[in-house]
């Protein structure tokens, strides 16, 4: 398999640098991609860098994971348009434990010479004194040339400027380059397109201090048709870790994709070969409202980084969602499980304790939440046998309604007509 062009007819790749492509295929070579551990899970946003370290491996070659246990303390500017908080050394442990166990999910570690390895830069600049660090490495880059990169010269330009910090970024990420080519024969870094000025100065680094050569690959930055930026949202990011977003909303993610996007991404985030993936084309062109597309890439997505566990009971989920599936379905899921599903709809809160001794159906759809806006229209639409609890329908206004009705101990499932979901959480 050639690496570059699977990147190539996937719509991957962005920029390379020549004689990476003739490199690569003379045999094995290994590269690396670097992950800031700024949160303890990686998101959607991360996943074009993870299935490109998957095709390189595919490949032949040897893939390494640097997890920026160094980096995440200072904070990479590219593409940012102010400096982001710094986290302390207990956090920063804890995201890359984590970050580590997600990357394992993906990677294989145990195939031989092309075995994927993990490195963290914190474990060779934590002796690098910052005197040494600028006469080793300052001295070999001028700030002319740093000051050239886009990510540098646009924060300049913006109100909010950049700190000495944030500068050096490109220094310390040259740093890991230079420290992986000369003692992991690592010739190769690869990272999104926002990242190619970074790259470059490594390479630059490595010409410039020991007289070597190292080689830069670039993907593309995903976005989505109508142009906003993929998978990472200034409101909420979709996460790898179920406990950040369920694997139910991880599918519908995946399945609300449009069908210009769909089309996109199932070349980029599945490992269907190309035939396959032009059948399903095909099928879906003939028939769109089926959206083969996105079933295909919603299925595939969620049990590689969840399972298939999690994608049948997120299509349960769905199901349930859509009135086939019955209420004892609640029974499987698990608090946070249940709260995923219900993310979108109206949550109220009422009290467990008021709950034991029981509320009538108008008070508790009208008084202690505002399913409805008033008792008397949640009794007239209860009279009209448009109102259901737990999918059962509420006979009259003075039903009593108590904590026996709870499903796992602490929901009521509230619907107005077939579609409109408000979820009761007793506490």
């Amino acid at each position: 398999m050639n690496f570059v062009e699977e990147l190539r007819w996937r719509g991957m790749l962005h920029d390379i640098m020549p004689g990476t492509e003739e490199l690569l295929n003379k045999g094995m070579a290994s590269g690396y991609i670097g992950f800031d551990p700024t949160a303890d899970s990686l998101h959607v946003g991360h996943l074009t860098q993870i299935m490109t370290l998957i095709h390189f491996q595919r490949a032949g070659h040897k893939p390494y994971a640097l997890v920026g246990g160094a980096t995440g303390m200072v904070g990479d500017p590219s593409g940012k348009s102010a400096e982001r908080n710094l986290l302390s050394e207990d956090v920063l442990q804890h995201n890359l434990e984590s970050v580590k166990t997600q990357l394992q999910k993906f990677l294989d570690f145990n195939t031989g010479a092309n075995s994927a390895q993990m490195v963290n830069n914190y474990d060779w600049f934590k002796n690098f004194t910052f005197l040494d660090f600028i006469r080793d490495v300052g001295k070999h880059i001028t700030v002319n040339y740093m000051m050239a990169k886009d990510s540098v010269k646009k924060r300049l330009e913006g109100d909010t400027g950049m700190s000495f910090t944030e500068f050096t970024y490109q220094l310390v990420q040259g740093y890991d380059f230079y420290y992986l080519w000369k003692n992991n024969n690592c010739v190769l870094q690869m990272g999104g397109s926002d990242q190619w000025g970074n790259i470059v100065t490594g390479t630059e680094f490595i010409r410039r201090k020991d007289g070597g050569e190292a080689f830069a690959l670039t993907t593309q930055l995903i976005k989505k048709a109508d142009g906003t930026k993929f998978g990472k949202t200034e409101s909420g990011a979709v996460w790898l870790d179920p406990a950040r977003t369920t694997p139910y909303q991880f599918y519908q993610f995946w399945l609300n994709t449009t069908d210009v996007d769909a089309k996109a991404y199932i070349r980029i985030f599945t490992l269907f070969e190309r035939d396959v993936i032009e059948a399903l084309e095909a099928e879906h062109e003939v028939a769109p409202h089926t959206r083969t597309l996105q079933k295909a890439l919603a299925k595939d997505i969620t049990i590689r980084v969840h399972s298939e566990a999690d994608y049948e009971k997120a299509i349960k989920s769905s199901e349930f969602l859509f009135g086939s599936t019955g209420i004892e379905f609640l029974n499987e899921l698990n608090d946070e499980e249940v709260l995923g599903l219900f993310g979108g709809v109206p949550n109220f809160t009422v009290s467990k304790s008021e709950l034991a001794d029981g509320i009538t159906a108008a008070d508790l759809l009208a008084g202690k939440t505002a399913v409805f806006p008033s008792k008397t229209e949640a009794k007239k639409t209860i009279q009209g046998g448009g109102v259901s609890i737990n999918r059962n329908k509420i006979g009259t206004a003075d039903d009593v309604y108590n904590t026996s009705h709870l499903i796992n101990s602490k929901f009521l499932v509230a619907q107005k007509g077939k579609k409109n979901y408000f979820l009761i959480i007793a506490e």
